[in-house]
C-alpha cells in the first residue's frame, strides 16, 4: 500500500507515534523517525526494517534546520509527513505558567509550521505528498484543565484546512486525525475515576488503541484516500459525538 513511499514521523519513540512508524513500515514505507529519547527511538526502530531514527527535540529550532539539511542530503523525496509529537501542560488556567504556554505552543504548533513549510517546499518539486497532521478531539470540544492544549491542537484543525487549499493544486493533500481517549502511556498515569469517567462517555464503552489511529493514518498516506483533504477525520469510538 505504501511500497517505496519515504516518510517522516515525528514523536515516535512512544505511544502513537511509535505505532504510527511501525504501520507504515509494515506496508511498505520508509521511516524516518524523530523524537527526543534516543533509547525509545531504538526499541521503535527494532521492530522497522527501512529507514532510520534522528533525534531531534521540536522545541528547538536548530535541531529540526539540522534534521532537515539531513533529509535534503540523504533523501531524493518525501512523500508523507505525520506531524504526531505534541506535549500538555494541564492545570486550570488561573494556574498556568507563561512558560507552559510558550512550551506547548512550540512543540505543537510552531514546529508543525517549521516542518510542513520545508517539507512542504520538497513536495512542491516532486508534485506530489501527504501531510498528515495529529490533532486531537479536545481541539474540537474542548476540556476543562487543557485550555493551552486544545488551543494548540484546535489550531491543527485550522492550520491543516488552510494548507489544504494552499497545496491541492499541485496534488498535496493535508489531512488532520483527531484521537480520542487512547491506550498511551500518558493515559495510563490518569486516575481509575478518571479512566472510568471517559470510558463511560465513550459509545464503543472502551479506549482506542494506538494501532487503531496508526491503521487510519496509514490509509489516509495511502493512494486509497487520494480524494481526502482539507478534512479532520475522528477516530474516538464516538466520544465527542463528531
Amino acid at each position: 500500500m505504501l511500497e517505496n513511499k519515504v516518510s517522516i514521523v515525528t514523536g515516535a519513540s512512544d505511544g502513537i507515534g511509535r505505532s504510527i512508524a511501525i504501520t507504515l513500515c509494515k506496508y511498505g514505507a520508509k521511516v524516518i523517525g524523530l523524537g527526543r529519547n534516543e533509547e525509545k527511538l531504538k526499541e521503535t526502530f527494532s521492530h522497522i526494517d527501512r529507514g532510520f531514527f534522528y533525534k531531534c527535540d521540536l522545541s528547538k529550532k536548530e535541531d529540526i534546520e539540522n534534521f532537515i539539511n539531513e533529509i535534503v542530503k540523504k533523501e531524493e523525496k518525501v512523500d508523507i509527513l505525520v506531524n504526531n509529537a505534541g506535549i500538555t501542560r494541564d492545570n486550570l488556567i488561573i494556574r498556568l505558567k507563561e512558560e507552559d504556554f510558550t512550551q506547548v505552543v512550540e512543540v505543537n504548533l510552531k514546529a508543525i509550521f517549521i516542518l510542513s513549510r520545508e517539507i512542504a517546499r520538497i513536495m512542491l518539486k516532486q508534485k506530489s505528498g501527504v501531510i498528515i497532521n495529529i490533532s486531537s478531539v479536545v481541539g474540537l470540544m474542548g476540556n476543562a484543565g487543557q485550555v493551552v492544549y486544545s488551543l494548540t491542537k484546535g489550531g491543527i484543525v485550522s492550520f491543516t484546512k488552510s494548507l489544504a487549499k494552499e497545496l491541492g493544486g499541485r496534488n498535496i493533500r493535508v489531512v488532520a486525525v483527531a484521537p480520542g481517549y487512547i491506550e498511551t502511556k500518558m493515559t495510563e498515569m490518569l486516575p481509575d475515576e478518571i479512566k472510568k469517567r471517559y470510558i463511560e462517555s465513550i459509545p464503543l464503552k472502551r479506549a482506542g488503541k494506538p494501532e487503531e489511529v496508526a491503521e487510519l493514518v496509514a490509509f489516509l498516506a495511502s493512494d486509497k484516500a487520494s480524494y481526502i483533504t482539507g478534512t479532520t477525520v475522528v477516530i474516538d469510538g464516538g466520544m465527542s459525538g463528531f
